[in-house]
């Protein structure tokens, strides 16, 4: 078995795939999760709002979805905070 190697956050690693699937389990168990709600309607928004929610699975009001926090999903919560309600 060769060993494969693995750049992860500007850190070169080295390992074999069996231990390379169990880090990367493990970085997924850490991510948090953020429960976001839809409180305000999307009528008469800007279109680029209601394609955010949209993206978000936001598509009725006081619907909750689970989302994982990562710049991304914080970004498209910070697109639309007047129309969402966040808590992790």
């Amino acid at each position: 078995m060769n060993p494969e190697r693995l750049t992860i956050h500007g850190l070169r690693l080295t390992a074999y795939s069996s231990q390379l699937t169990a880090y990367s389990l493990q970085l997924r168990e850490e991510q948090t999760v953020l429960k976001v709600t839809l409180v305000k309607s999307m009528i008469g928004r800007p279109e680029k709002h209601r394609r955010v929610l949209r993206g978000m699975g936001l598509t009725k009001m006081n619907r909750t979805v689970e989302l994982k926090d990562t710049p991304s999903i914080r970004g498209m919560i910070g697109k639309v905070s007047h129309l969402v309600a966040v808590s992790s």
